[in-house]
């Protein structure tokens, strides 16, 4: 994708952002479960299996990648500059004790996005003076992994990032149909999920059904 659609896209058509996850896929592969998630709304998704040695990074980059391309939605590899690198994806999602942004800039060109994790409104700021794409705040709710997340001073959170930053924000944790209108109430610009979508039965018409329900909510922001 050139620099001038990512733009367009990372501002108009970013909403529901899928990360994938081997371990709670029911034994479906990525590749099914990716899919299933595009044809039900999915507007960006993203690799992230932190089990998996390179080569099979590598492997799984290639045949998502191929996915994403046809269905003009952009493909993110989690931390690894290298293998995003390597198969020419979209971007790279990078944590706070990963990579630089700005050499991962210096590697990847202006043509490819750059999201950065952050916590709260300081690192939001600085995450876009060092050139980021966009922003991810979290864990907004609680998981199997982060269990003393307070949802009302996450939400909070959400729209002071989303007041300080130009920038994208995505919202990323426990989030799930149920909740995801409070999101996008909080200001959010997109919503990241895992075990949400990964994990559903029917994951076309839950990807769709978790679209509208946010889309619907962020209308009501201001």
């Amino acid at each position: 994708m050139s620099s001038d659609v990512i733009a367009y896209k990372l501002k108009s058509d970013f909403h529901l952002y899928v990360l994938t996850d081997h371990s709670l896929s029911h034994g479906r592969s990525n590749a099914e479960i990716i899919q299933e998630a595009v044809a039900g709304g999915a507007d960006a998704i993203q690799l992230r299996d932190k089990g998996y040695t390179a080569k099979q990074l590598f492997q799984e980059a290639l045949e998502l990648r191929n996915i994403a391309r046809r269905s003009s939605v952009p493909f993110i590899i989690n931390d690894r500059v290298d293998i995003a690198l390597a198969v020419d994806a979209d971007g790279v999602h990078l944590g706070q004790d990963d990579l630089p942004i700005a050499w991962a800039r210096k590697l990847l060109g202006n043509d490819k996005i750059i999201g950065i994790s952050t916590h709260n409104v300081e690192e939001a700021v600085q995450a876009e003076k060092d050139g980021a794409d966009y922003v991810s705040i979290g864990c907004v709710f609680p998981t199997t992994t982060k269990l003393d997340t307070h949802p009302l001073t996450a939400l909070e959170r959400i729209t002071d990032v989303k007041k300080s930053v130009s920038i994208p924000v995505v919202a990323i944790g426990g989030i799930k149909e149920e909740n995801a209108a409070q999101v996008g109430k909080a200001g959010a610009d997109c919503i990241a999920v895992i075990s949400a979508v990964v994990s559903a039965v029917d994951i076309k018409e839950t990807t769709k059904r978790l679209w509208e329900t946010f889309m619907a909510a962020k209308a009501n922001w201001r």
